[in-house]
């Protein structure tokens, strides 16, 4: 069993059991691992599937899953993103590494279906050792992982191919095979394997919270029927859903299919899973909303590692923690399994929380900060804030915070007096509003030897995942009063009132900065906008943003919209980066000097940091801007010409290309220049 709490360590999943290539569907030999020698106990099982964990977690040297939500308009890091830059994205022929890049790829579903369809008959024939109920929590661990794994596909690419067991090689039905099904239909498919999993998975076994649970498998499946419902909901009368104008599906694959049906089925199973999950998991107590001052001084222990609202996200072990339904553990002394997370986001970690988005947090009143005299202004990072929805409060860092309680050579642990706007890349408090989730009390200088647990899932999504899909349910005019309870708690949680009703009525959609105001180009109602916006603050660097933007098709109206950091021009920072006398920040635009900031007089007060440089930068005119075909991902050409009857006329191939995407190498999106 010590072999299997190792791999416990390697949640992230590391190197996978089977050598990979790209032909058809990953039909490399089963050369690791054969029937003959193993799946004949639990431990076989269980270390397996632990094998098989691809969670995204702090790994490495950079700033951990915190730097996820960088290229949307919650975080920036140092370098933009092509993809927002329509043209600039493009077709590829081939990934270098398939395995590791290309999101095609069917490595993962091909070994998770060779363990189902070799394990599950030797379990009905008696043939597996062990305990039944372990061996059926294996067992739904993988069914857990290959409705993953698809989930992954449908994100990326909408219509995908359903293969649920392993194919002999040869080219014939693995080409049949390749056949691209509609999104809805895998989106059913992996509710079915979750259902599959949640009959077979307990929330008590060996290794806790880190290894996969009923609870985890639940909060996927409210995950998974929520995008589903709303992509249908959002993007209904395009291209990107099953018949719609222009879909390039076939009219076959769609017999009984009612749109409306759908929706109303993914909406029902999204509130049930949901509901479920919040039923078995609670909540944590923040124990700052007792605070009446205008800023919860986050540097105090009452605050910070002694509040289990912050704790969770930072403490060494986040087993209990009822609000934490999976999460990865490191182990520094036995395994050597460590990232470097806190190590980066003390100094800044390449990413930033942008003025948009911390804008977006409401005063204590309940209120916009345009609607309430509450509001104290930018001209200090305290002043913003103050007053503040505790969420921003707890996870944005002010400068000469104390970082940890340690005192070396006789100085205390303190962030510095300013942002960290000029240090090197992979450090850079890049807009200036430093990100401060994931910060423990621990002391970490350098190096890669962090130990704090990282989040996976957590029970407060769930409640988000019941609240939207009530709204949506009711047109986006009204809520019942389960979600408007579970609404009510959240916001409690986060010192404002329970009440939503003083937001709604108090939001003035035009004077919103969130691209979530919108979806189709068109104003959605002040209430499901507020709900959008309690996703977007209680879900704080958390790696859901662009998913959410996506399934809402909020970026229609994305175009040249500048990414803003703090007020520098205009506020008590201008002066602070002081040396000799000189001021280290260097405007874009000054003659004969190395600009580092973008300029007063080109950009405004606030911060653009892909304003700083002209030359050679595409985003410094072009600012953010969006393309429909960029709602999912182009199919490399390679799977193109290995399914084509006639490897010369790519339109022979039973796959076809996602909407407003070429069927030639290195071209962007059709009709963009």
């Amino acid at each position: 069993m010590k072999k299997i709490f190792q791999y416990l360590f390697l949640l992230t999943g590391g190197s996978l059991i089977f050598s990979s290539c790209n032909d058809f569907l990953d039909r490399e030999p089963l050369d690791s691992v054969t029937p003959d020698n193993f799946f004949f106990t639990e431990n076989d099982l269980a270390a397996y599937a632990v094998k098989h964990y691809n969670f995204t977690t702090h790994s490495g040297f950079n700033a951990g899953i915190w730097k996820n939500d960088n290229a949307t308009d919650n975080q920036a890091a140092t370098d933009y993103d092509n993809k927002w830059i329509p043209g600039q994205w493009k077709v590829k022929e081939a990934f270098d590494n398939p395995a590791s890049n290309d999101p095609w790829h069917f490595a993962a579903i091909r070994e998770a279906n060779y363990f189902l369809e070799t394990v599950v008959p030797r379990f009905e024939k008696g043939e597996i050792e062990g305990t039944e109920a372990n061996i059926k929590h294996y067992i739904g661990e993988m069914y857990f992982l290959r409705a993953k794994n698809y989930l992954s596909k449908l994100e990326a690419f909408g219509d995908f191919p359903i293969i649920k067991t392993t194919l002999p090689d040869e080219a014939e039905p693995l080409t049949a095979a390749s056949k691209r099904e509609p999104r809805y239909k895998v989106a059913r498919f992996i509710l079915e394997d979750l259902d599959r999993a949640i009959g077979l998975l307990t929330n008590n076994i060996s290794g806790g919270k880190n290894r996969i649970t009923k609870n985890a498998a639940l909060l996927l499946k409210s995950r998974a029927a929520l995008l589903e419902a709303s992509w249908l909901t959002y993007h209904r009368g395009t291209a990107l859903v099953p018949g719609g104008p222009g879909w390039p599906g076939k009219a076959e694959d769609l017999e009984g299919f009612n749109i409306d049906t759908e929706i109303a089925f993914f909406l029902k199973e999204a509130k049930a899973a949901a509901k479920e999950v919040i039923g078995n998991a609670a909540l944590v107590q923040n124990t700052a909303k007792d605070c009446m001052d205008e800023t919860v001084k986050t540097d105090d222990d009452k605050y910070k590692m002694s509040n289990p609202y912050f704790a969770q996200f930072s403490a060494n072990s986040l087993e209990g923690y009822s609000e934490i339904l999976l999460w990865r553990s490191y182990n520094l002394l036995e395994y050597k399994v460590v990232h470097s997370a806190p190590a980066y986001i003390r100094f800044g970690g390449n990413t930033g929380f942008t003025r948009q988005f911390v804008e977006s947090f409401l005063c204590r009143d309940g209120k916009p900060i345009y609607a309430t005299s509450q509001y104290k202004g930018d001209e200090s990072l305290l002043d913003v804030r103050k007053n503040r929805d505790l969420r921003l409060q707890l996870f944005m860092m002010t400068p000469s915070e104390t970082l940890s309680p340690i005192i070396m050579n006789g100085a205390p642990d303190l962030l510095p007096d300013v942002p960290q706007l000029l240090e090197i890349n992979e450090k850079r408090c890049v807009t200036g509003y430093q990100v401060r989730k994931g910060l423990s009390d621990n002391w970490y200088r350098d190096g890669n030897t962090a130990i704090e647990g990282c989040p996976v899932y957590r029970v407060a999504e769930a409640y988000l995942n019941y609240i939207e899909a009530d709204c949506i349910e009711h047109n986006g005019t009204s809520i019942g009063s389960e979600a408007a309870g579970y609404w009510g708690d959240l916001r409690e949680r986060a010192g404002l009132p329970r009440d939503y009703t003083v937001t709604v009525d108090n939001t003035d959609l035009a004077r919103e900065l969130d691209w979530a105001v919108y979806s189709g180009g068109k104003q959605v109602s002040p209430l499901l906008y507020n709900i959008r916006r309690e996703r977007r603050c209680e879900l704080v660097a958390e790696g859901l943003r662009m998913m959410d933007l996506k399934r809402w098709r909020a970026l229609d109206k994305v175009q040249h919209f500048v990414i803003e950091g703090v007020n520098l021009w205009e506020s008590d920072l201008k002066d602070k980066y002081m040396k000799d006398g000189k001021n280290l920040l260097v405007q874009e635009g000054t003659e004969g000097q190395t600009s580092n900031v973008s300029s007063y007089a080109n950009s405004g007060k606030y911060l653009c940091p892909y304003r700083a440089v002209k030359t050679n930068n595409l985003m410094y005119d072009a600012g953010y801007s969006w393309c429909e075909a960029h709602y999912l991902n182009p199919i490399a050409i390679t799977h193109f010409r290995i399914t084509a009857s006639n490897p010369n006329d790519l339109s022979t191939s039973i796959i076809y290309q996602n909407p407003g995407w070429p069927t030639v190498a290195n071209e962007g999106p059709l009709g963009i220049k």
